[in-house]
């Protein structure tokens, strides 16, 4: 093995690596989250610090349903429903963080598409009031907002900010319908 065509190689395509890692890392983390699906409903025990557990792994799988709206809904009779809410906002916007990595390792893959252009032009003008209506509404399809997000460089600080906006509010309005109706 030649140690500076090793080097060459590695500078030249950098970011392509990186990219490739954010898509792997990605798939991984759903797939381990998949695996160990049941295991989730054990993490209920450990109250708030439960929740917000359930939410994060739960929002960190790529298009692969969780129980975080059930765990919401049920925390939020249980306990503080403000603080579950929170919590579960808070918990399944950082999850949401793999959707956002994935869709920035794709777009070396996305920018041949005829449409990347026009989704790049929609998240740059609409971007944050997309993605905040998006979080704030159950949606199973949300994470393709993220790998949307990530593929076009949309700013990762506006997506997040965005995303704990919604989910947050959405989240409390779940724990506090939990409240009211157990």
């Amino acid at each position: 093995m030649n140690i500076p065509k090793v080097k060459v190689f590695l500078k030249k395509h950098k970011e392509r690596i990186i990219k490739y890692f954010f898509i792997f890392l990605s798939v991984a983390i759903s797939v381990l989250i998949f695996t160990f699906r049941n295991s989730l409903a054990q993490l209920t025990t450990y109250g708030y610090l439960g929740i917000f557990l359930i939410n994060l792994i739960g929002s960190a799988t790529i298009l692969i349903p969780t129980p975080a709206i059930v765990t919401t809904f049920v925390g939020g009779s249980i306990y503080n429903p403000a603080i579950v809410g929170i919590l579960s906002g808070i918990g399944a916007s950082i999850g949401e963080i793999t959707g956002y990595l994935a869709g920035y390792g794709t777009s070396v893959l996305i920018k041949e598409n005829r449409n990347y252009k026009r989704v790049e032009k929609w998240m740059n003008i609409n971007g944050f009031l997309t993605i905040f209506i998006l979080a704030l509404i159950p949606n199973p399809v949300f994470d393709l907002t993220g790998v949307f997000a990530g593929a076009t460089k949309y700013s990762f600080k506006k997506y997040f900010l965005a995303v704990i906006l919604g989910k947050t509010i959405r989240f409390i309005g779940i724990a506090l319908l939990g409240n009211k109706m157990i």
